[in-house]
Parts: C-alpha cells; structure tokens; sequence
C-alpha cells in the first residue's frame, strides 16, 4: 500500500515546480511558511483538508488529483540534518580524542608519582603540579586544531596560572605569593586581544 503521505507530497512538488512557484511563494498563497510546505514536501506531515482544497484552486486541479498516484517520487533526504548529525559525531569522536589523550598524561602522572613512592619511599606532590600545565597545553593545541581556537583565551589564562601555581609550589618555603599578580597583565592582554578580534570580524562583516 502506497503511503497517502508520499503520494500527495509527490504532487505538491510536481504542481508547484510546475507552476514555477518557491515553496516561500506558495507558502504566502497559503499563509503558511515555508516550513511547513518544506514538511509536506518530504512527507512528514500532512497539510488539512482545507489547504490541500486551497491548493487545488491554486493549480486548477481537482481534490481527487492531489490524492492519486501519477509520478513515482520518493523524499530526499534532509542534507541538512544530516550533515549536522556527521558533524555532532566527528565532535564527539573529537572530544573523545582528547579525552583520551588528557586521562593518558594523568594516567603518566600517577604512574610517575607511585613509582618515585615506592623508589624513594616519598609521595612527590609536585607531578601532579606539574601535570596540570602539561594538560592545559595539550588542551590548548587539540582546541586550536579542532575548534579554530574558541575558548582558547580561558585555556591560556589558566595555563598561566597552572605555571605560576607550579612555580609557587616549588618555592613555598619562600612563600612568593606576589607571583600570582602577573595574573592581571596576563588578563588584561587576553581581554584587549579579544577586542581585536571583534572588530577585524566587524570590518570584514562590513
């Protein structure tokens, strides 16, 4: 049994390219949008008896006509919908990816850290100091490949911070806490940076 929906989505495309008509266009015969002409169009839904009674004035056919078979026809596939889901996919592949490659230099870490225990019969803290840098970094070059660089100015600031942080640990004896100001010119050069960005986007907007 054919489907009634296919059948009469045929005949809307058929009538309306026809008639050299834009789904906008016939849409606004209708008041309907071009989203719902697009739907009937791909049999997805069914237009009410008094449109599909509207469209047959519009294209001087009868009821009838809108309901039988003439040409075989089967709906395209939603390029669009799609391509968005092979794009959530590689997204997800991609955040998989770094998910991996993060949890391996935690993983080195701690391999790192349990080995120089039992060798020296001492936890070492500071690999794990040392590693926070290390996965900002590889964060900051995965996001620059994969992402064109966004967020990469939150990636950076804490990276600094993750260095300082590791330098002050090294040196907590001396408790160097005013190493954490260098923070604020690091802030104020990725802000300023931000803003050049914006208005080369705006100039090329324009």
């Amino acid at each position: 049994m054919v489907d009634l929906k296919l059948i009469i989505a045929s005949n809307i495309i058929k009538l309306r390219t026809e008639a050299g008509m834009t789904q906008s266009e016939l849409g606004e015969k209708l008041n309907y949008s071009d989203k719902s002409i697009s739907k009937w169009e791909r049999a997805e839904s069914l237009p009410d008896a008094n449109v599909l009674k509207q469209m047959s004035e519009i294209f001087g056919v009868s009821i009838d006509y809108l309901f039988s078979t003439h040409d075989g026809w089967e709906p395209k596939k939603d390029t669009d919908s799609k391509a968005k889901e092979d794009k959530e996919k590689i997204r997800f592949n991609l955040k998989a990816v770094e998910g991996i490659a993060l949890c391996g230099i935690l993983t080195f870490a701690l391999f790192l850290f349990i080995l120089f225990w039992i060798i020296m019969d001492s936890p070492i803290w500071m690999i794990f100091f040392a590693a926070i840098p290390v996965a900002l970094l590889t964060h900051l070059v995965l996001n620059s490949v994969w992402n064109k660089g966004r967020r990469n100015r939150i990636i950076i600031a804490l990276f600094v911070l993750s260095v300082l942080l590791f330098i002050y640990m090294a040196l907590i004896k001396f408790n160097i806490w005013q190493i954490f100001l260098l923070m604020i010119p690091v802030v104020i050069i990725l802000y300023l940076s931000s803003k050049i960005k914006e208005k080369d986007k705006e100039k090329k907007r324009k």
